[in-house]
């Protein structure tokens, strides 16, 4: 994805919005063209403002600004407060290795409450929440783990772990390590339980599921992103093995 032009077309679709909310000449090709590139862009899309989801010309976009402010300059703190979250993110690029992987991988699965465990991970790892970046990581992983089993009508406790969660996932994909015989493939299903294990411990030690005493040990950044990169890994892994042991639809 190149970051860089996209950037440039987040930012002038901006200005022809502010333009339009406040009197100034616009073009409604280039609306058209910059909301078509911007909304159909899986990585980016959903931190693209609801309004332009909605609006699919100016006079819908004016029919909509209108009303909800009357001043010039109301418009244009509104515009710039929608578009902050989407320009900022452009502008620093993405915070793991994973983030454009894991967001245009999931982005096909209609599951809104994945979807939004995802997000809330990434938000809180750029804004510097580190400590809830840890608990949110760790809730990707439960929530996806806990779609799978439900999709394949498997049972588990209310108050299973993530360690439990994920092993009765990987059981059920068969992704578990004892269900492999070759070397290579039983060290990397391990190292991924070993992540998980280490995610979860991570959380309950330095994360802000839990109070702190004073000798308590406090997540750097760097803490989570690796934890960012690890979820984001382990999820996408599932997802897909989940997705191709989908029988086909029949015809």
């Amino acid at each position: 994805m190149d970051v860089s032009a996209i950037l440039v077309s987040a930012e002038t679709l901006k200005n022809i919005l502010v333009a339009r909310a406040t009197g100034g000449a616009t073009s409604e090709a280039d609306f058209r063209r910059l909301r078509a590139e911007l909304i159909g862009n899986a990585v980016i899309k959903d931190f693209v403002p609801r309004f332009v989801h909605t609006c699919r010309t100016l006079d819908e976009f004016w029919g909509f600004i209108k009303p909800k402010f009357a001043s010039y300059h109301e418009r244009r703190e509104f515009l710039r407060a929608e578009f902050d979250k989407l320009l900022s993110w452009l502008e620093r690029g993405a915070v793991s290795p994973v983030e454009d992987h894991g967001t245009a991988a999931l982005a096909h699965v209609d599951l809104p409450h994945i979807h939004d465990a995802w997000h809330k991970a990434l938000e809180r790892c750029r804004t510097g929440d580190t400590d809830g970046a840890l608990t949110a990581a760790r809730m990707l992983i439960e929530t996806v783990c806990k779609h799978i089993l439900d999709d394949y009508g498997v049972t588990y406790p209310d108050d299973a772990d993530l360690p439990k969660l994920y092993r009765l996932t990987s059981e059920k994909l068969t992704l578990a390590p004892s269900q492999h015989t070759e070397q290579v493939f039983k060290q990397i299903l391990g190292g991924c339980t070993a992540a998980v294990e280490g995610l979860g411990a991570m959380r309950n030690r330095l994360s802000d599921a839990h109070g702190k005493g004073r000798a308590s040990v406090r997540a750097a950044p760097r803490h989570a992103e690796l934890a960012l990169n690890l979820a984001g890994t382990v999820t996408t892994f599932l997802v897909a093995t989940w997705e191709a042991r989908k029988p086909p639809v029949p015809r």
